[in-house]
């Protein structure tokens, strides 16, 4: 599939590179726009076994190696050095939280999220209409124009007013900030996953792979995750069949049956970011630094391509402000064992 885009914003995404601090295909933060910090909360983390462990998996846990410290990570991102890291075992959403189980907090809480408050979210150029297009050059982020303001976008209209999740409900929920998260977690009697646990879970029992079924992106020439087909950001072959994201339980799950840990979506987990972090951690259940600016995500997305980024592997990281939205960001609770 070609994706038509702007002359203009064709010529000025390709001339960024890697490791731009400016552009991301990861997920832009609304200090991209509005040139606001996020307020550190001084909430403490909190374990939590009330929860319904339904479509949950027992995740063993146990001894693993975090962290990589190979030429094709990141180093701003401080996925290393590799160290050992000791995790208690708990319970993980097999799938990130879907539209339909998402919908059922909004009904039964009447919460409102902070793209409905803001009025806004960040949504990828190429899912726009061309009318949306024609003005979009006026709502860009700068460094990262695929990256578009969109008012009216949220979970319920992913791309702006006029689109719906009617079709989309065992997709996972999007538009949802970090805060959103933590706000459903609670009504669900569970948590976030902190970093270490969200990495060992990944990782399904395999030891410093990238991916969670090993080292080859695609083995035997099959798509086993949801990645950017083509030429980024201009052109997307659709060969793994999906230009934008795929069902929450969509390929092979992983060796302790967890669904799209890498690709696809972006995932919230607990800890506040610091590139240092790895070499201070603790060894046994390490919930991260003391409060920063910005809160890790994991997993990498639907936008992301080895020529530009990365980061959809199992060791890989990147962050965001706790009140920022995107298109290609969601979340996955985990329940600690009783």
């Amino acid at each position: 599939m070609s994706i038509r885009v702007n002359p203009w914003f064709l010529k000025k995404a390709l001339t960024l590179k890697p490791d731009d601090p400016k552009g991301s295909c990861c997920s832009p933060g609304r200090d991209h726009v509005d040139g606001q910090t996020a307020t550190p909360d001084a909430s403490a983390f909190q374990r939590n076994s009330t929860g319904n462990t339904e479509g949950m998996k027992l995740i063993p846990g146990g001894e693993f190696l975090m962290g990589n410290e190979g030429d094709y990570g990141f180093p701003a991102d401080g996925e290393g050095p590799v160290h050992t890291v000791e995790i208690a075992p708990f319970y993980m959403d097999a799938t990130c939280v879907t539209n339909e189980q998402f919908n059922e907090f909004i009904n039964a809480t009447h919460y409102k999220t902070e793209a409905e408050i803001f009025g806004w979210s960040f949504v990828f150029y190429g899912h726009l209409t061309p009318k949306q297009q024609a003005t979009a050059v006026r709502s860009r982020v700068l460094g990262s124009e695929w990256w578009c303001r969109i008012d009216g976008a949220t979970w319920r209209h992913p791309e702006g007013p006029g689109t719906n999740i009617k079709k989309r409900w065992k997709y996972p929920a999007l538009h949802v900030s970090w805060n959103d998260a933590i706000a459903y977690c609670a009504w669900a009697g569970k948590r976030l996953p902190t970093e270490a646990e969200w990495e060992f879970a990944a990782r399904g029992g395999l030891v410093q792979k990238r991916f969670p079924w090993g080292d080859e992106l695609e083995p035997g020439g099959k798509h086993r995750m949801n990645v950017w087909q083509g030429k980024f950001p201009v052109q997307n072959t659709e060969a793994d069949k999906y230009y934008g994201p795929a069902p929450a339980q969509t390929y092979q799950a992983n060796g302790y049956g967890l669904y799209c840990m890498t690709g696809n979506v972006w995932e919230w987990v607990w800890d506040w970011f610091h590139p240092d972090y790895y070499l201070k951690s603790p060894r046994e259940n390490p919930t991260g630094p003391t409060a920063t600016d910005r809160r890790m995500m994991r997993g990498g997305s639907y936008l992301c391509h080895s020529s530009y980024c990365n980061r959809y592997r199992t060791d890989a990281r990147s962050s965001n402000t706790p009140d920022s939205s995107t298109g290609n960001l969601g979340f996955r609770c985990v329940r600690d064992v009783e």
